[in-house]
């Protein structure tokens, strides 16, 4: 049985990867033939397709009355999602980050984050109506943000009429590589990859979570801790490899707006959600991870801000540095 489950560890793996590529790939693709930014995309399309395993896994567990679990993965995944993810996108390439997204994004992050603090404190539970709350700020956001990627949308269409035609790229060599080269010109194709792509994303991480929270059950790891490494870090996967791939191929708006996104999803969707079905209770550890997320936000916000606009190298090795110091202090309590 643990050699089927290490075997699932490595096939997920492996879809969680070629899934990734894809998933840029066809994104990408659509933002551009529809003249729409990459930072909406990410903060949407993208950002929300990787969130579907956090989303499912804490439902699933709120269901189940795991609720330990349930919040260790949204709070467990904000923090990978920017301390160790953002971290190493950020190693690879600098990542700009867009005026736009520090009027707006970064604010509703960090929003999101002390909200779920403050209904967490209230009654040490998220209810029912503390999820509806959640959800119906999320509504009012996705509204400010597609009104404005209406807006930007009429000013690169106006932009791109009035530039002159771009140059041909040229086609890689190898049969397999021309044809798919030639097919990212058609619009379907690209849709096809996305839900391909986004298929096979969130099925690897599936596959990968599964396996290792057997493994760390049959070890005897306490439910928080799970919820805070194993399921966090494994449903954390598609944000990571997505992420990292969009830095490698220079799409540095999918890298930021995915995990910015994928972060404000998690807590007034994700974390929305699960309460409506199962009151999740919310512990004095469960605060101080909460406020680890926090400051993670707070401390991205801060190298955002800096001169550039740039999440330089430096930022993500801080940022790294804070990520193992954080899972030190966690395995030591």
């Amino acid at each position: 049985m643990l050699a089927l489950q290490i075997l699932f560890l490595v096939v997920g793996m492996l879809l969680l990867v070629k899934g990734a590529d894809w998933f840029v790939d066809g994104s990408a693709g659509v933002a551009h033939k529809c003249k729409i930014s990459t930072l909406v995309i990410g903060l949407t399309v993208v950002a929300f397709g990787t969130s579907a395993p956090e989303l499912a896994v804490s439902v699933t567990s709120a269901i189940q009355k795991s609720t330990e679990i349930a919040i260790g993965n949204v709070v467990g995944s904000n923090i990978v999602n920017i301390l160790l993810i953002l971290g190493v996108s950020a190693l690879i390439r600098p990542l700009p980050v867009q005026k736009s997204s520090l009027k707006l994004d970064f604010p509703v992050m960090l929003l999101a984050t002390a909200l779920l603090i403050v209904l967490g404190l209230w009654q040490y539970t998220l209810q029912w109506w503390d999820g509806l709350i959640l959800l119906a700020v999320f509504s009012v956001y996705m509204t400010i943000l597609l009104t404005q990627a209406k807006k930007e949308q009429k000013k690169l269409k106006a932009t791109a009429d009035a530039q002159s035609p771009a140059v041909m790229e040229i086609a890689p060599k190898g049969k397999v590589q021309a044809w798919f080269f030639r097919m990212k010109k058609y619009v379907w194709f690209l849709i096809v990859l996305i839900a391909v792509g986004l298929g096979m994303v969130v099925g690897g991480s599936m596959l990968f979570v599964d396996a290792a929270k057997y493994i760390a059950s049959y070890a005897g790891v306490p439910e928080r801790v799970i919820g805070l490494t194993v399921v966090a870090i494994g449903t954390s996967l598609p944000e990571l490899v997505t992420s990292v791939v969009a830095a490698i191929k220079k799409e540095s708006d999918i890298a930021v707006g995915n995990i910015i996104g994928s972060n404000i999803f998690n807590i007034f969707v994700v974390a929305g959600a699960s309460a409506l079905f199962y009151p999740l209770t919310f512990t004095q550890m469960n605060l101080i991870d909460a406020l680890v997320a926090f400051g993670a936000a707070a401390l991205l916000y801060f190298f955002s801000l800096m001169k550039g606009d740039k999440i330089r190298r430096y930022a993500g090795v801080i940022m790294l540095l804070c990520c193992i110091g954080y899972y030190v202090y966690l395995f030591m309590n």
